[in-house]
């Protein structure tokens, strides 16, 4: 039977940029993310799905939106009779120095039409934050902090003038602080010109501090890549998460 997702009223989270957005967290956790009705993916094939995580080679691979959807729904943000709605845009390995994410480019356009197509399904469907996570190519490219501030910058003004929500709150974070130490020459003009960014209005840059990579967490990697400490693990890809949605929250707060 298919399912007509016009009749489905959405909260709907942007969850972009590039690997540790897509998710690429493996290893044991206490509390696994369970599958819920009221949680779903709009894929960048334009398909619908049920959202959970992602069995691969005997592992469970998982990605930040998750835990931050679960908390979404513990502390009663999602109204009795709405469902929130993850649009996975996010591609790994991909920045705005590779001619990904500036406003002329295939995931930008991409994800400016994921958007459309899903608020077009409802009238009652809403945006409720654009999430972000990137940096690392960028990073690894030596780009300067003029030249990612005003991209990133770009980006949000464009999805929040596009869509009409002046006030949508946009969410970043730091890197995996194994791989940043080892490129904090590089790291430092992309991370601060993300908290420049989140300053500029409607924004929180969550920290992270005590986060692990896959290298760290010793799980044997299923994709049988060596030395990944570029990866969070999938334990501090929810803690991740759930910063994610503390600094949601706190954005909410302050308006």
């Amino acid at each position: 039977m298919i399912k007509d997702f016009s009749k489905e009223r959405f909260d709907i989270l942007i969850q972009a940029g590039q690997s540790n957005s897509e998710g690429y967290g493996f290893g044991n956790v206490c509390h696994p993310y369970e599958m819920d009705e009221r949680v779903w993916y709009f894929n960048s094939n334009g398909t619908f799905q049920i959202a959970q995580e992602k069995p691969i080679n005997n592992a469970i691979q998982s990605n930040f939106a998750l835990s931050f959807a679960r908390k979404y729904i513990e502390e009663g943000m999602l109204e009795e009779g709405r469902k929130l709605l993850i649009l996975r845009t996010a591609v790994g390995g991909t920045g705005f120095s590779d001619n990904h994410w500036k406003s002329s480019d295939d995931l930008y356009l991409r994800m400016m039409e994921m958007i459309k197509t899903v608020l077009e399904l409802n009238p009652e469907n809403r945006l409720k934050a654009l999430l972000w996570h990137q940096g690392e190519t960028d990073a690894n490219n030596q780009m300067t902090f003029e030249y990612y501030y005003g991209h990133i910058t770009r980006l949000i003004h464009n999805v929040r003038t596009t869509f009409s929500v002046p006030t949508l709150p946009f969410v970043s974070g730091d890197f995996v602080p194994l791989w940043k130490s080892k490129n904090e020459e590089n790291c430092k003009p992309i991370v601060d010109a993300l908290n420049a960014a989140c300053n500029d209005g409607y924004g929180s840059f969550v920290e992270t501090k005590g986060l692990d990579s896959n290298l760290e967490d010793g799980y044997p990697h299923p994709l049988g890549w060596a030395n990944d400490d570029i990866h969070f693990c999938r334990r501090s890809i929810y803690r991740l998460g759930e910063r994610y949605f503390e600094a949601y929250r706190s954005i909410l707060k302050s308006k």
